[in-house]
């Protein structure tokens, strides 16, 4: 039985491997709620997890059943799209668990199941995204406008800009059906709600009539961050598919960039200021591989154009994935540079 052009076995195979991955990764990280990540112990993780990453292209350059050199280059373009874009959600993270007081020794939790919904929720939109593309191809330069939509946008984003949860739709939804207490209560999401209160409770919390339990605020991070995740992979799901239309290659590029997020983001959290100029690669990102959407999208451009009597012959430009690699290697790596330079004089001055 073939699922979107591969066996059905290689996805069950390969979610095993996830699964497996996710509980090496919170053994590797300690007991919950009882060890707090430090910065060396979070640049190991992230070695290793690129290094599984490299592993798992190797073998689909070696046994990928259609084109195994260009499926590894497509692989590799892929996660390093998403793994690009994801170090500016994660310096987002970094705001929500300050605007939330969650002490570093408990972030690593959160994350862990953050991460986890994260790839249930993207294997749901990748498959829709897939299925959408194979039937309406000319969804791509739908996906390219947005994307250089969204790359334009980043060079205004302001870096001080306040994250604000209690605007987040679903979390005004969860606290108007189930009570939150005002406290945080170490690694515990839920906690037994008290015959008596000792403590003063949130209005929210007195209007629920004898509640068996209440939210932690830590629930509500969680929350934060499922819902947030789900508005970056409208950016990175678009993205990958500019590199790629195999739904096997999306799919595991994009699970495998962010099973590493939590390691890269105890990595990236004490430099986070240091980066100045990442929005900014990240926006040159995203409008190139817009651009490289709608260029091969001339066939349905010169439609339209004909629609007004425009004759456009534009002509079909197809990037190679090696150039569209060494673009978006070549603009990470320098934006990155350049922001080192930029702090360093700062810093001389």
């Amino acid at each position: 039985m073939d699922m979107m052009g591969m066996p059905l076995w290689a996805w069950i195979v390969f979610y095993i491997l996830v699964l497996l991955m996710l509980i090496a990764d919170l053994k590797m990280f300690g007991r919950k709620g009882q060890h707090e990540v430090g910065i060396g112990e979070a640049l190991k993780m992230t070695a290793v997890w690129i290094g599984v990453s490299l592993v798992f292209c190797t073998g689909i350059y070696l046994w990928y059943p259609i084109d195994p050199h260009g499926k590894a280059m497509e692989f590799l373009a892929g996660y390093l799209i998403e793994k690009s874009l994801s170090m500016d959600n994660l310096f987002v993270f970094l705001m929500l668990f300050t605007f939330f007081g969650v002490e570093r020794k408990y972030q690593h939790e959160v994350l862990f199941w953050g991460i986890f919904g994260a790839l249930v929720l993207r294997s749901v939109f990748i498959f829709a995204g897939a299925a959408m593309v194979e039937r309406f191809e000319w969804v791509l330069g739908i996906f390219g406008l947005f994307l250089i939509y969204t790359g334009i946008k980043m060079f205004g984003h302001d870096d001080d800009e306040s994250v604000d949860p209690s605007k987040n739709i679903f979390v005004r939804v969860f606290k108007r059906f189930f009570p939150v207490s005002d406290q945080m209560h170490g690694d515990k999401f839920f906690i037994p709600a008290p015959v008596t209160p000792l403590c003063k409770q949130s209005e929210q919390v007195q209007a629920h009539a004898s509640p068996k339990y209440l939210a932690t605020p830590l629930f509500i991070a969680l929350i934060v961050i499922e819902t947030t995740d789900v508005a970056f992979a409208v950016d990175s799901i678009p993205a990958v598919f500019s590199v790629s239309r195999d739904p096997f290659i999306v799919l595991t590029s994009n699970i495998f960039a962010i099973l590493g997020l939590r390691a890269l983001y105890f990595a990236l959290a004490a430099i986070a200021k240091y980066f100045t100029y990442l929005k900014y690669g990240l926006g040159i990102i995203l409008s190139f591989v817009g651009v490289k959407m709608l260029l091969a999208m001339n066939n349905y451009v010169n439609r339209l154009g004909h629609l007004f009597d425009i004759e456009l012959n534009m002509p079909h430009i197809e990037i190679p994935t090696h150039w569209s690699l060494a673009v978006i290697f070549g603009v990470l790596l320098l934006s990155i540079l350049l922001s080192v330079v930029a702090n360093k004089q700062k810093a001389a001055k």
